[in-house]
């Protein structure tokens, strides 16, 4: 089965909080740990992993906190999962030039490899305003269609 690490799925909802909040400079980490009981040192963790990796901004001082450093429609899930967790790949052969033993009689390696990057396309392809929950029906209709592609 294919599954999000915590991180990864914590990392996503922060930067969907953020979307959803665009009228505030800066939030901190306490603050949307808060809004969905995530552990707040667990995320402070993942927001300077966030912030490390250019997604987010990070500013400084007692209203300091975290902010989008894009625009919600440039940032993609993918970019997100792959600052926390690293590069995604569904099976360890798909991983480079390593080989296994398998290698000259594999016949899977090839199709998990396009598994893999179709996958990997789909989680390019949604954004994190995708992922926000907007106001008007129209967008909470794009925002779930989002979701049960990133399922798929």
């Amino acid at each position: 089965m294919l599954k999000l690490t915590k991180k990864a799925d914590y990392g996503l909802m922060a930067l969907k909080y953020l979307a959803e909040h665009p009228e505030t400079p800066a939030l901190s980490a306490k603050d949307i740990a808060d809004a969905y009981g995530i552990p707040a040192q667990l995320l402070a963790k993942i927001l300077q992993l966030l912030t490390k990796s250019g997604l987010l901004r990070s500013h400084a001082g007692m209203n300091g906190g975290y902010a989008l450093s894009r625009d919600a429609r440039e940032i993609s899930a993918y970019e997100v999962i792959h600052a926390i967790d690293g590069p995604f790949f569904i099976t360890s052969c798909t991983k480079g030039a390593k080989s296994c033993d398998l290698t000259p009689s594999c016949t899977i390696k090839e199709p998990l490899a396009r598994v893999n990057d179709t996958i990997a396309g789909v989680l390019r392809s949604i954004s994190i305003y995708d992922l926000a929950e907007r106001e008007t029906p129209a967008g909470r209709a794009v925002a779930a269609q989002a979701l049960v592609t990133l399922t798929l």
